[in-house]
């Protein structure tokens, strides 16, 4: 054979064998697909709930306005520290002092009848006794002018007389025991004036009171809406009434957080949480759970359902307070806060990213069946609803291709999670990207490139 056909033939079986090779990659990277991959391995997790809300004092009250009038004079500006018992406002209170002092004079009135009445009663009481003697002498003295008339000892006149003054005697006692009664009523009617008089004073001292207003306890006056000479008027109804100030003990400072409805139940009494606060950035304020609202509350309404008629599907959040260890001396109610509460903590334990976690059907995780099998399995309506169940796992890298293996979930971080069955440490997972873990099927060839992902790819 010629030379030339000799190259001929090496250059045509090399072709050939490039194009073997070539398709031969071709089809191994076909079905090829690329993924980000994270470690299974052990370290310390928190589950934390973050919720925001508003900074409020532990304790505060609205000063309201408990009678009509107008504002003669302010003791206190927005802002002042005051103390217990401190005066803090002063309604005109002309008329209320008046009547305090009208009813003042008519219970001293009162009294002095009673005295009068009393002396009256003693008086009546000493004619009594004295009428009573006086019977008792005059019965003695007819009784033995009865058996001197009978011994014809005396004579009919004498008798007549002293039967007359027997019966006036008697006489007057029914009198004297009259005006013995008419004392006593007159005592009793007196003494019921005291009571009345007593009443009305006490009710126009709580009137007279009410135009005065003290601190309850020590704190900082937080809110002023009213000026001196203004009116106010007391709550009627459904109708308001108005606000003098707001005091608050600023000593006790709470986080007043919503926490959604899907968290709450691992919230609980005692748990420590991070409050920061959009005023002070930079800085985080330790606290602790001290209340858990029982009613959830509407977020778009801000109503407790409770409160409410009729049944709502809206999304629901719980009053959550946390009180500050630490607060600032210059905190202020109101500010914007954002708690982050630590419901459980877990020590070296195996976690994952929690990005890996994806779901599948049982019928995606089962080999096709043929087509006898199918239309036995939609059939069987419980072996159909069977394959739909779905199952959480992640997916290894083993050989090269991705295995779908169910896990067991414990407390869930920031970023990772705690896996309780399914995986080994160091155990190579599948992360990404979504749209890869959303279509991925169990045993397809992949290809690791943890890079950064690009754009276009995690927009998909």
């Amino acid at each position: 054979m010629k030379t030339w056909k000799k190259v001929l033939i090496g250059i045509g079986v090399a072709l050939v064998l490039v194009i073997i090779v070539s398709i031969t990659v071709y089809q191994s990277h076909k079905n090829l697909v690329t993924v980000q991959t994270g470690k299974a391995q052990k370290q310390n997790l928190a589950s934390v709930v973050s919720a925001s809300g508003e900074i409020k004092p532990k304790t505060y009250v609205n000063i309201g306005a408990n009678a009509f009038g107008k504002i003669v004079k302010l003791h206190v500006r927005e802002g002042d520290r005051v103390k217990k018992g401190q005066l803090l406002a002063q309604l005109e209170n002309v008329q209320s002092a008046a009547d305090v002092n009208a009813t003042r004079a008519s219970l001293q009135a009162s009294e002095t009848d009673s005295v009068a009445a009393d002396a009256g009663m003693k008086t009546a009481m000493a004619d009594l006794n004295r009428a009573k003697s006086d019977e008792a002498r005059a019965k003695l003295d007819y009784e033995r002018a009865q058996g001197l008339y009978r011994d014809q000892l005396i004579a009919k006149q004498e008798y007549d007389a002293k039967k007359a003054a027997w019966e006036s005697a008697d006489a007057g006692v029914a009198q004297a025991l009259a005006r013995v009664a008419q004392g006593k009523a007159q005592k009793d009617s007196s003494d019921k004036r005291i009571t009345q008089n007593s009443a009305n004073l006490t009710r126009v001292s709580d009137v007279l009171r009410k135009t005065t207003y003290e601190a309850p306890f020590d704190g900082v006056i937080t809110n002023l809406p009213v000026r001196e000479g203004e009116t106010v008027v007391i709550g009627i109804q459904n109708s308001p009434g108005s606000t003098l100030m707001t005091l608050a003990d600023m000593s006790v400072i709470t986080s007043e957080v919503k926490v959604d409805e899907t968290d709450i139940v691992n919230v609980k009494l005692g748990q420590s949480a991070d409050v920061t606060i959009d005023a002070i950035p930079h800085k985080i304020f330790h606290g602790t759970v001290t209340e858990i609202g029982n009613n959830a509350i509407v977020r778009s309404t801000g109503v407790a359902t409770s409160q409410q008629s009729s049944t709502s599907q809206e999304a629901k959040d719980f009053k959550v307070v946390v009180t500050l260890t630490d607060p600032p001396p210059d905190l202020r109610p109101g500010l914007s806060s954002t708690a982050k509460i630590t419901t459980a903590t877990r020590s070296s334990v195996l976690s994952i990213p929690i990005q890996a976690l994806t779901i599948r059907s049982r019928a995606d995780l089962e080999n096709k069946a043929s087509e006898k099998d199918s239309v036995k399995a939609a059939s069987a309506p419980v072996d159909a609803a069977k394959q739909k169940e779905e199952i959480q796992g992640v997916f290894v890298i083993r050989n090269k291709k991705a295995e779908f293996v169910p896990v067991e979930t414990g407390i869930s971080g920031t970023t990772d999670i705690e896996i309780t069955k399914g995986l080994q440490e160091s155990d190579e997972v599948i992360t990404g990207s979504y749209k890869v873990l959303r279509t991925l099927k169990p045993g397809t060839s992949v290809k690791i490139d943890n890079s950064a992902p690009k754009k276009e790819e995690e927009s998909g």
